[in-house]
């Protein structure tokens, strides 16, 4: 009998486990397109106005993000590249970080494609957060860690921010879930003809474009599903996705499945932006507007 009641237990735990982890890269991509979803909305209001102060605005912010962008860049080659070691593995990181910031200006400055810097300056602030989450990541002990003498702090603050920027993708999708133009809205959800850069055509019939508009309903089914899958990434986050490194030591959120997890995290990020620039020019015939 606790023979069986030992086997039940492990095979539940597993089971969560693999849940979990499901769960948890779910919600990282969920949280990409919610990033994605709120940085064109934050353009295209401004640019809906129409007016000098707000292109002004714009533009502030644009330089803002790719002035912290590189100069954020510089500080990892200070941090994770120490010198006298071999740290190719963190300098092709960086490097692609920047990369990838210099290569989604130039997508989205191109004449075909209809994008804007802005979002792009965004996203690659947040591509480069991504990439020090990472690096910071690495076990204390590896000697392209140089942050490795404050690990304590730097774990903590990266559990932090990860923390944080969890709740705001809750508290955001709450809002979404609500709205009439929600992205990943179920089918059952009405909607008011709004499309969505990353899906493609919006299912509203053309017979019904002049039908009277009915109430939103919220959808309660989508803002518990994000719920649950952000409450599985936290508990992945505490655990450092349950790595025997992180077993073994006090500090949370370390250890190389954490690091791999961030940096295909910030790939993904940059696969998914790039794919709503350049869908429009594959498909034509689709209405990605």
């Amino acid at each position: 009998m606790c023979y069986w009641d030992m086997f039940t237990s492990d095979s539940m735990t597993g089971g969560s486990e693999i849940l979990s982890k499901f769960g948890s890269g779910l919600f990282l991509l969920v949280q990409v397109v919610m990033l994605l979803d709120f940085t064109n909305n934050w353009n295209d209001s401004w640019v809906e106005k129409d007016e000098k102060k707000w292109e002004i605005a714009l533009l502030a912010v644009t330089v803002v993000c790719y002035l912290a962008t590189f100069a954020f860049s510089g500080l990892l080659f200070m941090w994770f590249n120490p010198s006298g070691h071999d740290c190719g593995l963190n300098v092709f990181f960086i490097v692609m970080t920047i990369i990838l910031a210099f290569a989604f200006a130039i997508i989205a400055l191109h004449p075909q494609v209809n994008g804007s810097v802005m979002p792009a300056s965004v996203i690659s602030v947040y591509s480069a957060y991504l990439c020090y989450t990472s690096l910071s990541s690495e076990p204390d002990d590896y000697v392209c860690n140089g942050l490795h003498m404050h690990s304590k702090q730097v774990s903590m603050s990266a559990l932090v921010l990860g923390m944080l920027t969890t709740v705001l993708s809750v508290v955001y999708s709450a809002v979404r879930a609500g709205s009439s133009t929600t992205f990943l809205s179920p089918p059952s959800s009405p909607r008011s003809g709004a499309k969505n850069p990353l899906l493609g055509d919006a299912n509203v019939e053309e017979g019904k474009a002049g039908s009277e508009a009915r109430p939103v309903s919220y959808s309660y089914t989508f803002f518990h599903l994000i719920f649950a899958l952000a409450s599985m990434y936290s508990g992945m986050l505490l655990t450092g996705w349950m790595s025997a490194a992180s077993e073994r030591s006090e500090l949370m959120d370390v250890g190389w499945t954490s690091v791999w997890v961030r940096i295909c995290t910030e790939w993904s990020t940059a696969a998914l932006y790039i794919w709503t620039l350049v869908a429009p020019l594959l498909f034509p015939d689709r209405d990605f507007s």
